[in-house]
């Protein structure tokens, strides 16, 4: 047996954690770059670091990372002298902030390095030191070593991935989550429990990761619609939170399958959410998985998996793997997920996706490989 676990240098969990932070970044610098996804978000943090004798820059974005505000936060932090990076708020505000990180301490353009559209190099050398606090439960991108980008002009979403991308520290305070939407909780909660089931079941997990998603699991299947009902249930809220830590410590450190296969390049050809998008399609690509193994490879390891991952969701002891399915589609039917259609989706487009996430390095990972045909039938049935 060989694998490999890495991740973030520290993580701090914890109700009132993120108070800590400007304390914590004395040592690392003298003018942090703040990549937040709100004023307000950040309005706290800056407050403390100025209190500190730190010269705060803020950066807001407000939508999914592409090369144009990436480049736009790039050249801010450069010509203000920023010597570290902080990023707080969602997935798009901490993958923003990783990826100017790495940009500020390697030569060329983001572009050099991304991989399909770009030349995919391999960063050189390590990023500036980046704190990562996340403001959602969801993405665990405050330990992963991937950052993603949306590239408008060839609608597409691809990755940027090294071990430099992992943070310096990473700060999880679940209080910083209390005032999430219904709608952001349950697909950002769709995509931990994504995160977890799908390292769970790949090609690649291992004895470390897999004690992580047996302890993620059943926190996400016990409060993610919990969470949706009361923004304030302190119980919940920490479970999810944790859920999607977890997730992230398990997609960087196994693999992932046809759930980010597909999500990626349909988040490239349309304004969904990445979240929404896993909800949508997590419980039928198990669907579709589950036949495929008992059709082509019934002796798979991967039916135990399925099996398991029953049992903890459901708590059933004698849950068989199916039940996963029906499990997911409740859950889904009650948090109100939307088919794809409602974001603009349609049939003209399933051909160039099935080519698209056949390709994606996700769908590498996948318990088994799926026909273009198995594909074809998940974005019919998810549409």
């Amino acid at each position: 047996m060989r694998f490999e676990f890495a991740t973030a240098n520290r993580i701090i969990f914890g109700p009132g954690s993120s108070a800590g932070v400007p304390e914590l970044a004395v040592p690392l610098g003298k003018r942090p770059l703040v990549v937040a996804g709100s004023t307000e978000r950040a309005a706290t943090l800056i407050a403390g670091l100025e209190e500190k004798n730190l010269a705060p820059v803020l950066f807001l974005i407000d939508h999914e990372p592409d090369l144009a505000g990436i480049e736009l936060a790039t050249r801010s932090a450069r010509e203000s002298g920023c010597d570290f990076v902080i990023g707080i708020g969602g997935g798009a505000a901490l993958d923003t902030g990783k990826t100017v990180a790495a940009l500020l301490t390697n030569p060329g353009d983001l572009l050099d390095y991304l991989e399909v559209v770009g030349a995919g190099r391999a960063l050189e050398n390590p990023s500036l030191p980046y704190i990562a606090i996340p403001t959602t439960a969801g993405t665990g991108s405050e330990v992963t070593r991937n950052a993603v980008v949306t590239v408008p002009e060839k609608r597409v979403k691809v990755s940027l991935r090294s071990p430099f991308l992992l943070p310096r520290l990473a700060v999880v305070n679940p209080e910083l989550t209390y005032s999430l939407p219904p709608t952001v909780t349950a697909s950002t909660g769709m995509d931990a429990l994504t995160q977890l089931i799908e390292p769970f079941t790949s090609n690649a997990a291992n004895p470390l990761s897999d004690a992580i998603c047996r302890e993620g699991i059943p926190r996400a299947a016990r409060s993610l619609q919990k969470a949706c009902e009361d923004g304030k249930d302190v119980s919940a809220r920490e479970d999810m939170s944790l859920a999607s830590l977890y997730g992230g410590l398990a997609l960087t450190n196994a693999k992932l399958g046809a759930v980010h296969g597909l999500a990626g390049p349909i988040g490239g050809l349309t304004s969904a959410p990445h979240g929404a998008l896993c909800a949508r399609l997590l419980p039928l690509v198990v669907e579709a998985n589950l036949r495929a193994i008992r059709s082509r490879q019934p002796d798979s390891p991967a039916l135990a998996r399925y099996t398991e991952v029953a049992v903890l969701l459901t708590g059933r002891p004698r849950a068989k793997a199916e039940e996963t399915v029906v499990w997911l589609k409740e859950l889904c039917a009650r948090l109100g997920i939307q088919p794809l259609s409602a974001f603009g989706l349609n049939a003209g487009d399933y051909p160039a996706l099935v080519d698209q996430s056949q390709n994606a390095s996700s769908m590498r990972g996948n318990s088994i490989r799926l026909t273009d045909e198995e594909i074809l039938g998940i974005l019919e049935n998810a549409n």
